[in-house]
């Protein structure tokens, strides 16, 4: 029987449908980190442990970083080299330039640090503990441990209030007997502890400076001091409890209770990127205290309920099915995703990992130009992974490509602002390195809003250390933003002029090759090493796809938003004729899309990196309905590299495979990605999976591929990049049935689809206006007019 296409007035309701599995729960406490469960209100992060006579809850604060304010004082003539290393590079004398190009290198950026931990020993009536359960409602935001002991029932719950900026933690009996117990804060920064008007209060430092553990163990790898270095403070309050309290040394002690509440709030000094934490420090312990007394006499239920109204607005906007098996109900998380990595299908885990992502986000994303760094806000370490610090070559924009397509595109605006700081920083590091104008970032960023290359001054590898590019990827996000939200107010006050500034730079930049030929030199290809000709194993280049892929994709965007805001229309002219000369992609000999100017092999010929692939995705100068031939030798580049890699590197195939609308190769990735790894693992970078809390395994943990996990889901349902909104345009075999709402799409359209038989059955679509709009579902490719509110289609 034939369909008819049929639109409905606006005032139709939406689609809804129900999600079956949205808890994390299991069976024992946490014994690591990576099983432990997280809570947050993007500016306070605990990790709950859920231990029955022991218990720790480990504590982040989101702007607890070492360092201060950046002076570049060592490398303001580094421009003088630059040109020596462009003589290398084009006499093709490679090795030379792989020398001379570390005399632009600067400093590291700073870490992350751990604020510390909140240690409870409690004290039971004798007997074994029952029926054990850890879990985390995604629903409320709510860790919550539970267990008997004879009759009685003992419950914790914790969460972390948005709207009154403190942490919350409930402990009951419910039964005869009662409890008690003593708690402590500790940590691995210099601290005391004392009591300050009813307060138990911890304060200490972070540290002046902290060496990358990449290093290794170096002389002065973590540096303290007591003037310059960000201060902290932890404060606990006793909100109510029926028992009996005993304050002294450094625990508290409540004995013979029933129920205990206790307001957790932290605070820092950081005053400002621009500032010295310091000596122009806030007042941390003022700040602290000062959020725990706003609450007055609020009650537990009415905060509750606060937070929940607080949180549910980011969350309850997407709904997501795949269809369930009750019978998994009896499975703790960890035992389905186990029983999914030995190749059992579980479709309603792949749901719960997504939701579980824009949770994630949410619970890290909400503070002023403090971004989700590498570890969301959740880092245990003095000298984390990475430094934890904000990876601008693929791991910070992967943190945000789920933002907008899952419905939180105000999560994205820390990133944004930090791109602001940046920005300011980065025309000091465009003029002391390359003599240009506009702004530059490189391969990493932190809160202090770093922009020089790094290696220490010559002593990084140019593969990751001397990549230029940071600023312009950065940059694509504005327009993105944008694109999903229509917000033309930021984009006129700021996101503009942020874009043209990325762009200035390339154009200062950029030399001519022998052909005419516009390219970066140098370039290098993230973290990849090429193989010349002759042999050599070099890591600097010039013209990198990657690089001239990403100068594009910003190119366009500013070419759009110019021409929409009516700005420098006399330059746009000239920016269409500079980009027609750019070095185009080129196909290589095995049909791949070259990822070097010339068409050399790599060292690694399955390397985690896909920098190359940009114009795919996240950009989309390659589609397959545009550049299909282009979209072909990304097919082949992406079959070459294999699903494997790090956990992040995995969810980069997913999306990739997905842009190329192919569900199976899609769905490949993503079981990868969710195949089971150990807890405590070692660093390395192959075979990355999820830890036991679901935690992207690089490993060790980077909070980077759960958000490129759900991206790359959204992308295998809804895309919206080829000038239309196509629906299901990689489904896999193995969703036959299923329904979402509330996903986004470029134009500011959020969708409701259900499909049975791989088949669309239904869909609608809020529209922003009355508009006219192209939908490709079921193969087919539709013009459909739309009211202003809710049409209902099909």
């Amino acid at each position: 029987m034939k369909r008819t296409l049929i639109l409905l007035a606006s005032f139709l309701p939406v689609l809804s449908f129900a999600q079956h599995t949205q808890e994390l729960w299991y069976r024992d406490p946490a014994n690591y980190f990576e099983e432990a469960l997280p809570i947050g209100n993007g500016r306070m992060g605990m990790m709950v442990y859920g231990g029955i006579n022991k218990d720790r809850i480990a504590l982040n604060e989101a702007s607890l970083w070492a360092g201060g304010p950046i002076k570049e004082e060592k490398n303001k003539t580094a421009y003088t080299h630059l040109k020596d290393v462009q003589n290398a590079l084009f006499a093709e004398n490679y090795k030379a330039a792989d020398s001379l190009v570390k005399f632009l290198q600067g400093k590291f950026t700073e870490s992350y640090a751990p604020l510390g931990d909140l240690n409870f020993e409690y004290s039971y009536p004798n007997g074994k503990p029952l029926n054990y359960k850890r879990s985390l409602d995604l629903r409320t935001a709510t860790a919550a441990v539970s267990f008997q002991i004879g009759a009685t029932t003992y419950t914790r719950e914790m969460w972390i209030s948005h709207p009154n900026q403190v942490a919350v933690i409930k402990l009951q009996a419910n039964g005869k007997d009662r409890f008690s117990v003593s708690y402590e804060l500790n940590s691995l920064l210099p601290h005391s502890n004392g009591y300050r008007n009813n307060y138990y209060e911890m304060k200490g430092r972070a540290p002046i400076h902290a060496e990358p553990s990449y290093r290794g163990d170096m002389p002065n790898a973590v540096v303290f001091d007591t003037v310059h270095s960000m201060r902290f403070s932890a404060c606990v309050k006793i909100a109510s409890t029926d028992g009996a309290i005993i304050s002294g040394g450094n625990k508290v002690v409540i004995n013979n209770a029933s129920t205990i509440i206790l307001f957790v709030s932290m605070a820092t000094s950081f005053n400002g990127y621009d500032k010295d934490p310091g000596l122009e420090g806030l007042n941390e312990s003022n700040l602290a205290v000062a959020a725990l007394n706003k609450i007055g006499k609020l009650g537990y239920k009415e905060m509750y309920e606060a937070h929940v109204n607080d949180y549910s607005k980011f969350y309850k906007r997407v709904n997501f099915s795949l269809g369930y098996d009750k019978s998994l109900d009896t499975l703790s998380t960890v035992e389905r995703l186990k029983r999914f990595s030995t190749g059992v299908p579980d479709n309603d885990l792949v749901a719960l990992y997504y939701q579980y992502s824009r949770y994630l986000l949410i619970s890290c994303s909400r503070t002023t130009a403090i971004p989700a760094n590498l570890q969301g806000i959740w880092n245990q370490d003095m000298r984390p992974p990475w430094s934890s610090n904000y990876t601008t070559n693929i791991n910070a924009e992967m943190n945000y490509w789920a933002a907008n397509v899952a419905n939180l595109a105000e999560l994205q605006m820390p990133l944004l602002q930090l791109i602001e700081r940046i920005a300011v920083n980065g025309k000091e590091t465009a003029k002391y390195y390359y003599n240009a104008g506009g702004w530059v970032a490189h391969h990493n960023s932190d809160i202090w809003a770093m922009s020089n290359p790094v290696g220490d001054y010559g002593k990084g590898d140019p593969c990751w250390a001397n990549w230029p590019m940071g600023g312009v990827w950065l940059s694509t996000h504005i327009w993105e933003q944008f694109l999903f939200t229509n917000d033309t107010a930021y984009l006129k006050a700021k996101g503009y002029d942020l874009m043209k500034g990325a762009f200035q730079f390339c154009l200062d930049f950029l030399v001519k090759d022998k052909y005419g030929k516009y390219v970066t030199a140098p370039s290098t290809s993230p973290e990849n090493v090429y193989i010349t000709e002759t042999g050599y194993y070099g890591q600097t280049m010039y013209g990198g796809t990657a690089d001239m892929a990403m100068i594009r994709e910003l190119a366009k965007d500013l070419i759009a938003a110019a021409k929409m805001l009516k700005r420098d229309l006399k330059q746009v002219d000239q920016w269409e004729k500079w980009v027609a000369q750019l070095t185009p992609y080129k196909v290589g000999a095995a049909g791949n899309l070259q990822e070097w100017y010339h068409d050399w092999k790599d060292q690694d010929p399955h390397h985690r990196h896909l920098s190359h692939l940009f114009g795919a995705y996240p950009g989309y100068t390659i589609t397959s309905s545009a550049t299909p031939e282009l979209a072909k030798a990304v097919q082949k580049s992406l079959e070459i590299r294999t699903n494997e890699g790090t956990g992040w590197a995995i969810t980069w195939r997913v999306n990739l495979w997905a842009r190329m609308q192919n569900g199976e190769r899609a769905y490949d990735a993503l079981k990868k990605l969710l195949r089971f790894y150990e807890s405590n693992s070692p660093l390395q970078m192959h075979g990355g999976g999820t830890y036991t809390n679901l935690f992207c395994a690089h490993p060790p943990f980077q909070m980077d591929g759960n958000y490129g996990g759900a991206a790359g889901i959204s992308e295998m349902l809804l895309q919206s990049h080829q000038g239309y909104i196509e629906l299901l345009p990689a489904l896999p075999a193995e969703w036959p049935e299923g329904n979402f709402s509330g996903l986004k799409a470029r134009g500011g359209f959020e969708l409701s689809v259900a499909w049975k038989n791989s088949k669309i059955s239904s869909f609608n679509i809020i529209s922003p206006t009355n508009t006219t709009v192209k939908v490709k579902f079921n193969g087919i490719l539709k013009e459909v007019k739309l009211k202003k509110g809710t049409n209902t289609i099909l």
